[in-house]
């Protein structure tokens, strides 16, 4: 089943670090700091544009990784990531 983005969640534009350049951004974002390419209401206002990093694109929302609401995804993201990076 193909879920899509919760409304107003943004978790995964907080809890990942990003270390391919941004708009604005051309270091990336560390782990857990909010991208500054995410509005008031935690949307992405890169979403569907060609300057969206490959890594965003690519990470696609999953029940594993959303969890019941953004708190369960936002904790789930920031596991992950200190999981796999050094």
């Amino acid at each position: 089943m193909v879920l899509a983005c919760r409304p107003g969640c943004g978790a995964c534009c907080i809890a990942p670090s990003i270390t391919s350049a941004l708009p604005d951004m051309p270091q990336g974002k560390p782990a857990g700091m909010r991208c500054q390419h995410l509005d008031a209401a935690n949307l992405c206002l890169l979403f569907d544009r060609p300057e969206r990093p490959s890594f965003c694109s690519g990470l696609r929302p999953e029940a594993a990784m959303c969890g019941v609401d953004a708190s369960d995804a936002l904790a789930w993201l920031s596991a992950l990531e200190v999981a796999t990076c050094p």
